[in-house]
């Protein structure tokens, strides 16, 4: 209980080569990819360079993927939030969202109906595009009693299963609640916290970019 407690501290927030020769293929131009979340994505206490849409980019880079990344990460918003600003915040061009929003929603004790409605629609929205999508999941705080953790927690697997999307069950897997990899106010990644979400995240988006090329082919 006290580990789950931290973990909700701090998220106080306002496969190899072949996969990446595969996403590197979508086209010779780098894939146009955004970033849409809160603070945990835009980069709260950090250098530009340091936030993780920043670090994604230069982790991809690494295995031969050139992505054109934008970070339309807000700190303290909500999902609601983040489907009011879609159309601005995901400009025409963009093949790939990365969405990671909802950790707000829960802090706030949320009607996870609510949360359910704003993801579901940013999804549909953006697959209406044409744009892929990969979704990022979060947790609901204990405090708020077993139902809401239940009604909470579904919302993103159920969400990916629906919508034929991508998960990435949690976004903090293996930085939450090591206060080592989080800033000073115990509720934001540092940059070696960054890393470790980078470095745990990079075989999802390698997989992601590689059924964009598949798709495209």
């Amino acid at each position: 209980m006290l580990k789950h407690m931290l973990v909700w501290g701090l998220l106080a927030v306002a496969a190899g080569p072949a996969l990446a020769q595969s996403s590197a293929a979508v086209g010779s131009a780098p894939l146009k990819m955004v970033v849409l979340g809160d603070s945990l994505s835009a980069g709260y206490g950090l250098a530009g360079a340091d936030a993780f849409p920043a670090k994604l980019q230069k982790a991809l880079k690494a295995k031969g993927i050139e992505v054109d990344m934008t970070n339309a990460g807000v700190s303290g918003d909500t999902s609601t939030g983040g489907r009011d600003r879609l159309d601005w915040s995901v400009p025409e061009g963009t093949q790939a969202v990365i969405v990671e929003l909802g950790a707000n929603d829960a802090l706030r004790g949320t009607d996870p109906a609510v949360t359910r409605g704003a993801l579901t629609d940013i999804v549909a929205r953006l697959k209406a595009r044409g744009i892929a999508v990969m979704l990022c999941g979060m947790l609901a705080p204990p405090n708020y009693g077993a139902d809401f953790a239940a009604r909470f927690n579904s919302i993103y697997p159920d969400l990916a299963k629906s919508s034929g999307v991508p998960l990435y069950p949690f976004f903090l897997d293996g930085v939450a609640a090591d206060k080592k990899l989080n800033q000073a106010d115990g509720m934001h990644p540092t940059a070696e916290g960054i890393d470790i979400i980078v470095k745990n995240i990079l075989p999802s988006v390698e997989a992601f970019l590689s059924s964009i090329s598949r798709r495209a082919s």
